[in-house]
């Protein structure tokens, strides 16, 4: 037996207060070179040009797979909850995904 899996390690999550209330965002920009992936969170008003970004999150390659990994597996289970999203919306214009 692999002494590995023998005692999984359980993480606890702490959310701060500073962070519980999170943050409103309807944009997402990515951008990658070998070492890592950056991800600008931002929030974009109807009838201004301008993208405020909210948030910066930093990541490696690896964690970033996990995380793409995650948020397809929760797509998934809240599609088959509540139906499928409609996601034929235009990106903004000027913006390259």
């Amino acid at each position: 037996m692999d002494k590995k899996n023998e005692n999984p390690m359980e993480i606890k999550i702490i959310v701060d207060d500073s962070i519980a209330q999170g943050i409103y965002v309807n944009f997402l920009s990515v951008l990658h070179n070998k070492a890592e992936f950056v991800m600008d969170f931002g929030r974009i008003v109807p009838g201004k040009p301008d993208v405020k970004i909210q948030s910066r999150l930093i990541t490696n390659p690896m964690a970033f797979k996990q995380i793409v990994k995650t948020l397809n597996e929760n797509l998934e289970r809240y599609e088959a909850h509540f139906g499928t999203i409609d996601s034929d919306m235009p990106a903004p214009k000027g913006v390259v995904q």
